[in-house]
C-alpha cells in the first residue's frame, strides 16, 4: 500500500507530515464531538423534553465544531497540496540535472518525447499520491481506530461488528488494487510510448509528406491514441467497480450495526443518547476508509509513474572523471601557458559495449598551436574521439594530458572555458540571435557579442532582420538557414576565444559562397588555437599540419598530405573516390 521511495521523498519535509498527522487527530476528535453533541441536543429537546433555549450553548458549540472540520479539511488539503508541489519540484530538478549531465550519446537510447512526458506526466501522476493518497491513508489508520475506543467504551457489541467489517474495506480495497495496478502501468507505458512517437511524428512531419508517408502514421498514431483510451477505461473501470463494493461494504456494515442498536434499544439495554450516538458515529468511522479505498487507485497510478521516473534516474551513466581540489595549480600553469593548449594521448581506448572497442590504443601528441585533420571511413572512431577529447565521455583506458595536465583532474568548468566545438548541425535554442551567440561566453556584453557576430559573419544576414541581434529564433534554429545558423555557432567560437577549437566539419553540405566565407572566418579563429577537425574535404584536409587516418578505431597513418600519399594505400583510396571536393 506504501511505497518505500516515494516515502522517502517526504524525510525532508516532516514538518508538513507532522501536520498531517495532527490534523488527522483533530479531526477524528472533532468527528466524535460533532457525533456526541448531536445525539445530546436531539436526545434534550425531543425525547427530555426541554427546549431550544436550553441547548444554545451546545448549538453554538457545534457549530464551531462543523466550523474546525472544515477548516481542518482546508488545512489539509493545502498542506498536503504544499507537500505534493515541493516533492514534484525536487524530483523534477534532480531529473533535470541528471539529463544535463548525461553523456548525449545515452540520451538518444530514448525518444525526446518520451523524455518530455517523465518530465512531465509522470513527474505530474505523483501529485496523487501525495495530495490524496498519503493524507487520506494517515485518517484511515487514525480516526477509525479512536471511534473504535469510543464505541467500545459505549456498546461492547457494536464496537465488534465495526472491528469485524472495517477491516473487510481494506482488504477488498488491496484485492482490487492488485488487479488495477497492472493496467496503471499498462496505461503509463502506453502514454510514454505514445507521447514518444507523437512528438517523433510532428519533427519529422515535413519529412514524412515528402516520402507520401503521413497517412500512415497518422493511423499510428490514431492506434497509440486508441490503445490508451483502453487501458485508461480498463483502469477507471476497475475504480468504479471498487468505489461501488466498497460504498456497498461500508453500507451493509452500518446498516449491521443499526439493527444490533436499534434491537438493544428496543429492548431497553441502550438508551437513545448511546443508540443515536453510535449510529451516528459508524459512518464516521467508514468514511475515511471508503475515502482511501477511492484514493488508492490514484496512489497506484502514481507508484506506476513513479517507475517510469525512477528508470531515468537510475540508470547507470557513463560520465568522465573530473577533479575534486580548487585546482589554483593547474590553472595559474594554463594562464602562464600563453600558447594554446599542447594534447597528449596516451593509449587511449574506449568501449560502448563490453568487448567491443571503438578505440584501441590510440597515442598521439599534438603540439601548441597545430592543425590536426582526422580522417576514416564511416564508424572508424572519428566522432568518438571528439567525444573523448571534448570531456563528453570518459576514456576505457589511458588517459588525455592537457599541458602535460591530466584532464580528469582539471574542474570540468574549467576545460569546459578552454575548448570550443563547432559541429555540422549546431543547435539552436529559441530565444534571440544573440542569446543563442552569448551562450559562447556567459559574462559576454552587447558590443562583445556583436563583435564575434561580425567575425563569423552573423552581421550580414542580421542587418536584414527588422529587431537585428535580437530577433527571435525558433526552436532549433527555425527561421534561419543552414549556413546562418553556422555562422551563428562560430560566432559563439569566436566569443569564446578558447585555446582549443575542435571542429566536426562545420561547412559540410554549405553552398559555394557560404563555405567560402566561412572556410575564411574558421581560418581566423583558429589562428591562435589548437585545431582538431574531423575533415570531410579535400581542401581541409590538405591544409592541416598533419592528418590522423583512422581505421577500425585505430591509427592506421599519421602525417602531412604529401607524406600520406606516399606511404598509405588506404589513405589514396580514400583520396581517389572522393567526389565534389569530399572525401
Amino acid at each position: 500500500m506504501l511505497d518505500k521511495r516515494l516515502n522517502q521523498e517526504v524525510q525532508n519535509h516532516k514538518w508538513i507530515f507532522a501536520f498531517l498527522v495532527c490534523f488527522a487527530v483533530i479531526g477524528g476528535v472533532l468527528a466524535i464531538g460533532q457525533g456526541y453533541m448531536i445525539a445530546t441536543i436531539v436526545d434534550a429537546v425531543f425525547l427530555q423534553g426541554q427546549g431550544l433555549q436550553s441547548t444554545w450553548g451546545m448549538l453554538w458549540l457545534l457549530l464551531a465544531v462543523f466550523i474546525g472540520r472544515g477548516t481542518i479539511s482546508y488545512g489539509n488539503s493545502r498542506l498536503s497540496s504544499r507537500l505534493a508541489t515541493i516533492v514534484k519540484g525536487s524530483i523534477r530538478e534532480r531529473l533535470l540535472v541528471k539529463l544535463s549531465k548525461t553523456e548525449p550519446g545515452q540520451l538518444f537510447r530514448h525518444k525526446t518525447g518520451q523524455i518530455i512526458s517523465v518530465m512531465t506526466d509522470a513527474i505530474d501522476h505523483l501529485d496523487g499520491y501525495y495530495s490524496r493518497y498519503l493524507p487520506q491513508l494517515l485518517q484511515a489508520a487514525i480516526i477509525p481506530p479512536m471511534i473504535l475506543i469510543v464505541v467500545f467504551s459505549f456498546n461492547i457489541y457494536s464496537g465488534l461488528i465495526m472491528l469485524v467489517t472495517a477491516p473487510l474495506i481494506p482488504v477488498f480495497m488491496v484485492i482490487i488494487g492488485n488487479m488495477a495496478d497492472k493496467k496503471a502501468r499498462q496505461q503509463m507505458d502506453s502514454l510514454v510510448r505514445f507521447s514518444g512517437h507523437f512528438l517523433d511524428v510532428l519533427q519529422g512531419l515535413a519529412t514524412l509528406k515528402i516520402f507520401g508517408r503521413s497517412k500512415q502514421q497518422r493511423q499510428k498514431i490514431v492506434e497509440m491514441s486508441n490503445n490508451f483510451r483502453d487501458t485508461t477505461m480498463d483502469v477507471l473501470k476497475i475504480a468504479f467497480l471498487s468505489a461501488l463494493m466498497l460504498e456497498i461494504l461500508a453500507t451493509i456494515s452500518t446498516a449491521m450495526i443499526a439493527v444490533e442498536v436499534g434491537l438493544r434499544l428496543v429492548y431497553g439495554h441502550l438508551t437513545f443518547h448511546t443508540a443515536f450516538f453510535i449510529l451516528l458515529l459508524a459512518p464516521e468511522l467508514y468514511l475515511p476508509l471508503k475515502n482511501l479505498g477511492s484514493s488508492f487507485h490514484t496512489g497506484r497510478n502514481s507508484i506506476a509513474a513513479a517507475e517510469k521516473v525512477w528508470d531515468v534516474l537510475d540508470e547507470s551513466d557513463v560520465k568522465p572523471v573530473w577533479g575534486e581540489s580548487d585546482f589554483a595549480v593547474a590553472d595559474e600553469q594554463w594562464q602562464r601557458n600563453k600558447r594554446p593548449g599542447a594534447i597528449a594521448i596516451e593509449n587511449v581506448s574506449f568501449s560502448y559495449m563490453e568487448h567491443i572497442p571503438v578505440l584501441k590504443n590510440i597515442n598521439l601528441n599534438i603540439n601548441a598551436g597545430e592543425r590536426i585533420a582526422i580522417i576514416g571511413r564511416s564508424g572508424s572512431g572519428k566522432t568518438t574521439l571528439l567525444k573523448v577529447l571534448l570531456g563528453l565521455i570518459p576514456p576505457s583506458e589511458g588517459r588525455i594530458l592537457i599541458n602535460d595536465i591530466p584532464l580528469s583532474s582539471f574542474k570540468e568548468d574549467v576545460w569546459r572555458a578552454n575548448v570550443a566545438y563547432v559541429s555540422q548541425e549546431p543547435y539552436l535554442f529559441s530565444g534571440t540571435v544573440a542569446e543563442n551567440i552569448a551562450i559562447g561566453r556567459e559574462d559576454a556584453s552587447t558590443q562583445d557579442i556583436m563583435m564575434a557576430g561580425q567575425l563569423a559573419g552573423v552581421d550580414r544576414f542580421v542587418k536584414e532582420l527588422s529587431r537585428g541581434y535580437d530577433t527571435p529564433v525558433g526552436e532549433g534554429g527555425r527561421g534561419l538557414s543552414g549556413g546562418e545558423k553556422q555562422r551563428v555557432a562560430l560566432a559563439r567560437a569566436f566569443l569564446k576565444q578558447a585555446p582549443i577549437v575542435i571542429l566536426d566539419e562545420p561547412t559540410a553540405g554549405l553552398d559555394v559562397e557560404t563555405e567560402h566565407f566561412l572556410q575564411q572566418a574558421m581560418e581566423t579563429l583558429c589562428q591562435q588555437a589548437t585545431v582538431i577537425t574531423v575533415a570531410h574535404r579535400l581542401q581541409t584536409v590538405m591544409k592541416a599540419d598533419r592528418i590522423i587516418l583512422l581505421t577500425d578505431g585505430e591509427i592506421a597513418a599519421i602525417g602531412n598530405h604529401e607524406q600520406l600519399l606516399g606511404s598509405s594505400e588506404l589513405y589514396r583510396q580514400i583520396v581517389s573516390v572522393y567526389r565534389g571536393d569530399r572525401l
